[in-house]
C-alpha cells in the first residue's frame, strides 16, 4: 500500500469515527450542560466552595468567577514548580527557575501547554501529576464552559444570566473530562503507552547507549493531554516519542481524542437553540477548513519543493518512520486546528508552504474545529460578523437566530477578532526589533518564520512550536507568556460580554428578509469571511516569512 492511500484511508476512518460521535457524544455533552440535578459528589464540592448551585451569574459576574479561578490557578501551580525541589515525589529535581515558572503556569492555566523546557528532566512527578495535569482538565472545562455560556446567550429571552460558572466547570470536568480520560488511557496502555510510577531506570538505545527514564504515568498524562486539546507531553519528543505515541494505532486513538469534543459541540450548540440544522451548518465550515488544511499540508510535505524533497519523493526530514510523511502532516494539520500543540514531526524542517499550514491554521483562530470550547464561540463569533457583512451588502439589520445584532454586539465581535492578532504582530516586532532575535536557529525568511510561529502559537493558545529557535530566556518566557495571557482571557471577557447582550434580547421572528443561516449560501459566506479576515491580518507578516521562502 502506498504512502498516499494510507494517509487517505487514515483520514477517511478518522472522519467515520467523528461522525458517529458527534450524534452520541454530543447528545450526551447536551444532556451535561442542561441538567437540573446535581450529584453527591458535585453538592460537595459546592459546599466547599460555598457556591449555590441553582443560582445563576449575570455575564460579568461569570467572568468574574473564571478569572478569579484562573488567577488562583496560575498562583498554585508557580507556587508548586518553584518550591518542587523541597516537596515529595521528586526524582532530585530542583525548583524550576522563575521566568520558566511563570511560562509554564500561565501556559497551562491557559490551555496553551507551550513547554520551554524538557519534561521529564525538569518537572517532578508531584509538578507533573498534581501540577500541570489538574490544569489539563480544568482549563480545558473553562473553555467548554464559555462556549455553553454563549450558546445560552443565543438561546435565551430576555435573561439577565448566563448559567453558573462553578456548576458548569465541575459538570464538564467530572462528567466528561475524567470518565472519557480513564477509557482513552486504558486504550492507549493496550496500543503499548508506558503507564508506570518508576523512580528512573536505564533503558538500552538502539546506538547500545543508555538513556535516564524519569517514570511517571505517561499514559493518563497523554490521555488527558489529547482528551483537552492541550499538548503539553511527559516527554520532550512529545507525541513523537515511542514512550507516549509508538504505533499508528496510538497515533489514531490521539488525533480521535483531540478531535472529539471540538466536533461534537456543534451538536450541544444545535440541541440548545432548537435548531440541529444549525449546528450541522457550523460544522460544515469546520469541516470544510479542515479538509482543506490537510489535504493541502499532505501535498505540500509528499511533493514539497526543494531538490531533497523532490529527489526522495517526499520531505522525510523530521518526520518519524513509525508515522511517515502524511500521518505526520495529518497530525500536524489537526493539532494547530485545533489548540492542542502536540506534535509527532519536526515543524520548523517542513517545507516552506507545509510550515505554513500550521501558521495559518492557528492563524484562523482554531476555529476547525478548534479547542475544546474555544472552537465553538470562536466559529460563533466570526458567523456573528458575517451576518453583520451580510446586513450591510443588503442594507438590512443582521440577525442571527433571531437576535438583532447591533453595535454593541458588533464591538464585541470585533474587539475578539482584533486580540489575537494585535497580540502576535506586536509580539513579534518586538522580538525582531531587539536582540531577542538572535535565538534564531536559522536566518533570513526561515528565521523570522520561527519567530511568528512562537508568537502565533502562544497567542492563540495552541503550545506547538516550530522548534528551531530558543525561548528558555527570560525575555522570551516573559513575552510568551503575556501573549498567552492577553490571547486567553481577552477574548474570553469579549464573548462572555457578548453572550450577556445577547440573552438580553427578545428573539425576533424571521421574515422573508431574514438570512437562513443554515443553508449552503451562509457555509460558503462564513467559509469564505474566516478566510479573508485572516488574508487581510496577516498576509504581510507571511510574506516576509514562509511565502517569501517558498518563492
Amino acid at each position: 500500500m502506498s504512502m498516499t492511500v494510507a494517509g487517505i484511508l487514515f483520514v477517511v476512518s478518522l472522519l467515520a469515527a467523528l461522525a458517529v460521535a458527534y450524534r452520541y457524544f454530543g447528545d450526551y455533552l447536551y444532556r451535561v450542560v442542561v441538567g437540573a440535578r446535581h450529584s453527591v459528589v458535585e453538592r460537595g464540592i459546592y459546599r466547599v466552595l460555598r457556591v449555590n448551585p441553582d443560582g445563576e451569574q449575570s455575564w460579568k459576574a461569570y467572568a468574574g468567577s473564571l478569572l478569579a479561578f484562573s488567577a488562583l490557578s496560575i498562583l498554585f501551580l508557580y507556587a508548586l514548580l518553584r518550591l518542587q525541589g523541597l516537596l515529595w515525589d521528586n526524582p532530585n529535581f530542583p525548583g524550576v527557575t522563575d521566568h520558566i515558572a511563570w511560562n509554564t503556569a500561565v501556559s497551562f492555566v491557559t490551555n496553551t501547554n507551550w513547554q520551554a523546557y524538557s519534561g521529564e528532566s525538569t518537572m517532578t512527578h508531584l509538578s507533573q501529576m498534581a501540577g500541570l495535569a489538574v490544569q489539563n482538565f480544568v482549563s480545558a472545562g473553562v473553555g467548554i464552559a464559555v462556549a455553553v455560556a454563549l450558546v445560552r446567550g443565543f438561546a435565551r429571552r430576555r435573561s439577565g444570566t448566563l448559567g453558573n460558572f462553578w456548576v458548569d466547570l465541575t459538570r464538564i470536568t467530572l462528567r466528561v473530562l475524567l470518565p472519557v480520560a480513564v477509557v482513552a488511557t486504558v486504550a492507549l496502555v493496550i496500543g503499548g503507552v508506558v503507564q508506570n510510577f518508576s523512580g528512573g531506570h536505564d533503558v538500552t538505545t538502539l546506538t547500545g547507549g543508555t538513556q535516564t527514564v524519569t517514570g511517571g504515568p505517561v499514559a493518563s498524562q497523554e490521555a488527558i493531554k489529547e482528551l483537552g486539546t492541550n499538548g503539553g507531553g511527559f516527554m520532550n519528543a512529545n507525541s513523537a516519542h515511542p514512550f507516549e505515541n509508538p504505533t499508528p494505532w496510538t497515533n489514531w486513538i490521539e488525533l480521535f481524542l483531540i478531535l472529539l469534543i471540538p466536533v461534537s459541540m456543534p451538536r450541544v450548540f444545535g440541541r440548545m437553540v432548537g435548531q440541529n440544522r444549525q449546528g450541522y451548518a457550523i460544522l460544515a465550515v469546520m469541516g470544510i477548513l479542515a479538509i482543506a488544511s490537510i489535504g493541502l499540508t499532505n501535498v505540500f510535505e509528499i511533493a514539497g519543493n526543494g531538490t531533497v524533497p523532490h529527489a526522495v519523493g517526499a520531505a522525510m526530514e523530521g518526520k518519524e518512520i513509525r508515522f511517515g510523511v502524511s500521518d505526520s502532516a495529518t497530525f500536524g494539520a489537526i493539532t494547530t486546528l485545533t489548540s492542542t500543540g502536540a506534535v509527532n514531526s519536526f515543524h520548523d524542517s517542513y517545507t516552506s508552504l507545509g510550515g505554513m499550514l500550521p501558521m495559518v491554521n492557528m492563524m484562523l483562530g482554531e476555529v476547525a474545529p478548534g479547542g475544546v470550547g474555544a472552537g465553538l464561540y470562536g466559529m460563533l463569533v466570526l458567523a456573528v460578523i458575517t451576518v453583520f457583512v451580510a446586513g450591510l451588502m443588503v442594507g438590512r439589520t443582521p440577525e442571527y437566530l433571531g437576535k438583532k445584532i447591533g453595535s454593541r454586539e458588533i464591538k464585541f465581535a470585533s474587539m475578539y477578532f482584533l486580540i489575537t492578532p494585535a497580540v502576535v504582530l506586536i509580539g513579534v516586532a518586538a522580538a525582531m526589533a531587539t536582540k531577542n532575535h538572535t535565538t534564531m536557529l536559522n536566518v533570513g525568511p526561515h528565521g523570522f518564520s520561527e519567530v511568528l510561529y512562537a508568537f502565533t502559537s502562544a497567542a492563540n493558545n495552541n503550545g506547538s512550536a516550530f522548534a528551531g529557535i530558543t525561548v528558555n530566556t527570560g525575555w522570551w518566557d516573559s513575552a510568551l507568556g503575556f501573549a498567552m495571557l492577553l490571547g486567553r482571557f481577552l477574548p474570553i471577557i469579549m464573548v462572555l460580554g457578548l453572550a450577556g447582550s445577547l440573552a438580553r434580547q427578545q428573539p425576533v421572528p424571521e421574515s422573508k428578509g431574514t438570512l437562513p443561516t443554515h443553508r449552503p449560501l451562509f457555509v460558503g459566506m462564513l467559509v469564505a469571511v474566516t478566510v479573508v479576515l485572516v488574508a487581510l491580518t496577516f498576509l504581510p507578516a507571511l510574506a516576509l516569512g514562509p511565502l517569501a521562502e517558498g518563492l
